[in-house]
C-alpha cells in the first residue's frame, strides 16, 4: 500500500525535483499545509496571513523506497539551521518543517534530526520542526511540475536563490588529490577533476549494452540507469535522463567559444559531460557522458553493492 511523506523546504518548485522519477516514487505534488485556511491561493500563502507553507507531498511505494531515504534526500535540499526561510525567500511560508503521517514516520525523522545534528556539518542548530500532518491543499495548476514546464526560468530561480550553491557546500564530499591521483586512471581523473573529454569511440561505455546502473567513479553516487541509455552515433554512452535527478546538477559552460550546459555529480562534484536538447523521446534530452566518469553495476550486483531500490527498474 502507497504511503506519503510531506515535506516544506522553502519554494516548493525546488521541491518537486529531487524526488520526482526516483523508482518508487508515485506522485510529488505542491501544495500548501500547516494553516488554518482552506484551499488557499498562492498569493495568499505568501502573504503570510494563512499560516500555510509552501510544501511537497510525496506518494511513494515503501517496498522499493524506504521513508529513510526520503529523509535523507529531503535534507540535502534545505538550509535546516535558517528559522526564517530559505535562501533569498524569507517569511513563515518558506520555513522548513517534516510533517509525519504515523508515529513511526515521526520516529525516524526525529532520529533522523539528532543524526544531521551530531554529525557536525552544521555549525548552527537544527532548527526544522517535525509536526503532525495536516490538510494538505495542492497547489494551482501552473505550480505542478514546475520545473518541466518553465525549465530556463526554474535553472535560473535555484542557482539565483543561492540554493544550489549552499548545497554544494555542505554535501560535496571533501576530495584528497593525492587519493584520488592514486585511485583513478589518469583519464578518470583528468576528466572528473580537470572537465577533460575523452575520445570518443575509444571509451569504456559508449556501446556498452549491459543491464544495470551506472555510478559516479569518485563518489559512488548513481547518476543514469541502462533503461534510459541509447546510442546517439556520437561515441559516448548517451542517456535521455538522470536516475535521481538531484545527483545530476546543470551548470553553464562558456567554455571553447561555445555556450553548453555542463552536468556534474552532486556529492562527487565530478565533471560528466553535457546535456543538449536533441535526444529522443520521452525526454528529448541527450545526456553525452564520458566514460571515464563512470563506474557500471549490473543488475545482479545492485544488492551486494548497496543499489536493491533499483532492482525494480529490472523486473
Amino acid at each position: 500500500m502507497n504511503q506519503l511523506a510531506t515535506f516544506a523546504g522553502g519554494c516548493f518548485w525546488c521541491m518537486v525535483t529531487p524526488f520526482d522519477q526516483i523508482p518508487g516514487v508515485i506522485k510529488v505534488t505542491s501544495g500548501y499545509t500547516g494553516g488554518h485556511t482552506e484551499n488557499p491561493t498562492y498569493e495568499e500563502v505568501c502573504s503570510d496571513t494563512t499560516g500555510h507553507v509552501e510544501a511537497v507531498q510525496i506518494e511513494y511505494d515503501p517496498s522499493l523506497l524506504s521513508y529513510e531515504k526520503l529523509l535523507g534526500m529531503y535534507w540535502q535540499q534545505i538550509d535546516p539551521t535558517d528559522i526564517e526561510g530559505q535562501f533569498n525567500d524569507k517569511g513563515h511560508s518558506y520555513r522548513t518543517f517534516i510533517f509525519y503521517h504515523s508515529d513511526e514516520q515521526k520516529r525516524l525523522a526525529e532520529a533522523s534530526k539528532a543524526e544531521l545534528a551530531a554529525s557536525g556539518r552544521f555549525d548552527k542548530p537544527i532548527v526544522t520542526e517535525i509536526v503532525e500532518a495536516d490538510d494538505f491543499y495542492a497547489a494551482e495548476e501552473h505550480h505542478q511540475d514546475y520545473y518541466k514546464k518553465n525549465p530556463f526560468r526554474y535553472k535560473m530561480y535555484a542557482k539565483g536563490s543561492g540554493r544550489e550553491s549552499f548545497i554544494k557546500h555542505h554535501w560535496t564530499i571533501k576530495k584528497n588529490e593525492n587519493e584520488l591521483r592514486a585511485r583513478l586512471t589518469p583519464i578518470q581523473y583528468e576528466v572528473t577533476q580537470n572537465n577533460a573529454t575523452e575520445a570518443p569511440f575509444r571509451n569504456e561505455f559508449w556501446d556498452h549494452q549491459g543491464e544495470g546502473i551506472y555510478v559516479d567513479i569518485v563518489s559512488g553516487e548513481p547518476l543514469f540507469s541502462s533503461k534510459d541509455k541509447f546510442d546517439a552515433h556520437c561515441g559516448w554512452p548517451s542517456f535521455t535522463k538522470p536516475l535521481e535527478n538531484q545527483n545530476v546538477l546543470e551548470e553553464v559552460d562558456v567554455t571553447h567559444g561555445m555556450i553548453r550546459t555542463e552536468v556534474r555529480s552532486k556529492e562527487g562534484d565530478s565533471h560528466l559531460g553535457h546535456v543538449f536538447e536533441d535526444g529522443p523521446d520521452p525526454t528529448g534530452m541527450r545526456y553525452c557522458i564520458n566514460s571515464a566518469s563512470l563506474r557500471f553495476i549490473p543488475k545482479d550486483q545492485l544488492e551486494e553493492n548497496g543499489f536493491g531500490q533499483y532492482m525494480s527498474l529490472f523486473q
